[in-house]
């Protein structure tokens, strides 16, 4: 069965409208998506060392994902293994001011962790 990932203009959890930026929420708020992207802006990976570096993640729910982040055109294959489009480095991009908020509010919650990834 192949995976639909959420896409604008369709209906997706929270807008029935398929709003883009819900449709975007939809996307990155499921289940290990993010640390998939995180561990795919680092460099291109391959299936089982991307699977070893999410750790306890299956190998299904790891297929899945990455049927949809392909689907969403954030994601490619290639030689060197998945790797990130140009629309998922722009996606990663546009998620650091988010990183940089996370980290102030960590600070300003005594919750920062030494050598949290930045």
């Amino acid at each position: 069965m192949e995976a639909r990932a959420p896409r604008p203009g369709v209906p997706v959890r929270g807008s029935a409208s398929g709003r883009p930026v819900m449709a975007a929420f939809d996307l990155l708020g499921r289940r290990w998506t993010m640390r998939i992207l995180w561990e795919l802006s680092q460099a291109p990976v391959g299936f089982r060392e991307l699977q070893r570096r999410c750790e306890r993640m299956s190998s299904s729910v790891l297929s899945t994902r990455i049927e949809e982040l392909s689907g969403a055109r954030l994601l490619v294959l290639d030689g060197d293994g998945y790797r990130l489009t140009p629309l998922g480095e722009d996606l990663i991009e546009a998620l650091s001011p988010l990183n940089a908020w996370s980290r102030r509010w960590a600070e300003e919650t005594g919750s920062a962790t030494p050598g949290d990834p930045e």
